[in-house]
């Protein structure tokens, strides 16, 4: 079925010359997603008339001048008179773009484009792609900064690891608004809430939990915190070279703070190392894991493989073994979207201009979306479904409780 078109553009809209017919932006737009995509995904839309003079000089000079000056004498109403409070920023450098690594800022904009119209279907919250042509981490900071004061907070969104917890460390401390990188907590929200299911499933607590994350960049990382957050029992993290742990000697600055905080057993050795008698695989990796080593579980353990397109465990695989079985894939029951968390997380922390969003936030948004499947729950739904229009609702209002709880809120 073709994508449908909710605002179809004419060559002259998009200033593309198509070179004639039969040219080669023809044969593209036979591809249902290049057409989807022809002109862009969005656009901007007034949200007031100007009908006729009396609008424009509302609207524009001179009545623009009253509100200009009563917000430069009294900064805090730039929230009440313009679309500050309702909007977000989505920043990238183009460096980690889906599956597709580091593709460059023009390449990423289809991607933050959608990321951006996700924020709208879903959470009602407005955002802008911003594409940034630099990778230093300092010119990304600075200029985040200089653009600030034009939204009310920032989705930082497909920036490669390790840089990305710098960048996002070094805005929180600078900024006053939600500052929020997606590829690690919008992950690390949804996957926490799927296995809370899981083990309510199971009839056990997340503290009785062994868990074995596969990979060490931004979700690993942020999923690991996460989960020692909550209370898992414990929790090894492995990479390329095997289990993150203290006596390895080539471990990053983020990854000896790994180590310091994971792995109480004190596991050494490979993945497949760690997950013998493990309860919890949470593949964030792009790896491939043995049918063997899925064996090795514990009974009735659970398998999250979320890599795209490829899942690290095949779900037929997973099956055999685990009592219930994650993916990231819309093709299979149980998928871990980020989309179930970050429109309703910025939406509940702009709707009380939170200052930051805290664990405690990313916390009470996991348990809220845990909470939607409520007495439904089953192997192959322990997380709601994005188009599940209960979601927003629940993650919004429990992460505005959650700001005005943990005295970030400023209304």
């Amino acid at each position: 079925m073709a994508a449908e078109i909710v605002n179809p553009r004419s060559d002259s809209d998009t200033g593309t010359d198509r070179g004639g017919e039969g040219g080669p932006l023809d044969s593209f737009d036979l591809d249902p997603a290049f057409a989807l995509h022809r002109g862009g995904k969005m656009a901007v839309q007034a949200t007031v008339p100007v009908r006729d003079k009396d609008d424009l000089s509302l609207a524009y000079t001179p009545g623009v001048a009253k509100v200009c000056t009563a917000i430069a004498e009294q900064p805090e109403l730039v929230h009440d008179y313009t679309w500050k409070s309702s909007v977000v920023a989505v920043v990238t450098d183009g460096t980690a773009v889906l599956g597709l690594g580091d593709i460059g800022p023009e390449a990423s904009l289809p991607v933050m484009e959608g990321k951006a119209i996700l924020f709208k279907q879903f959470g009602g919250v407005d955002a802008v792609p911003i594409a940034l042509a630099c990778t230093d981490v300092d010119e990304i900071v600075e200029t985040v900064v200089r653009l600030a004061p034009s939204f009310g907070g920032v989705n930082l969104e497909d920036i490669s690891a390790p840089r990305c917890f710098e960048i996002e460390r070094r805005l929180q401390e600078r900024l006053d608004i939600p500052i929020f990188h997606d590829d690690q907590h919008g992950t690390a929200v949804v996957t926490l809430a799927a296995l809370r299911n899981a083990a309510r499933l199971s009839g056990r607590e997340i503290g009785q939990l062994r868990a074995v994350i596969s990979g060490a960049g931004a979700a690993g990382v942020a999923i690991a915190r996460m989960l020692i957050e909550a209370g898992i029992g414990d929790v090894a993290v492995a990479d390329r070279k095997g289990v993150v742990s203290a006596d390895r000697e080539d471990l990053t600055q983020v990854k000896r703070e790994v180590a310091g905080f994971t792995n109480k057993a004190g596991i050494t050795g490979s993945l497949e190392d760690a997950l013998v008698g493990a309860d919890v695989f949470i593949g964030v990796s792009g790896g491939t894991v043995a049918e063997e080593a899925v064996a090795s579980m514990a009974e009735g353990a659970f398998v999250f493989a979320m890599a795209n397109p490829n899942p690290e465990v095949h779900p037929e695989i997973a099956h055999k073994y685990a009592a219930v079985v994650a993916t990231g894939r819309s093709d299979f029951p149980n998928q871990i979207n980020n989309v179930l968390a970050f429109p309703g997380i910025f939406a509940g922390a702009l709707q009380v201009r939170a200052s930051r969003i805290t664990e405690g936030m990313k916390i009470a948004a996991a348990e809220a979306l845990a909470s939607v499947v409520g007495d439904d729950l089953a192997p192959d739904y322990v997380i709601p479904s994005p188009f599940d229009e209960r979601v927003a609702p629940a993650v919004t209002a429990a992460v505005a409780a959650a700001a005005r709880a943990e005295g970030v809120a400023r209304r």
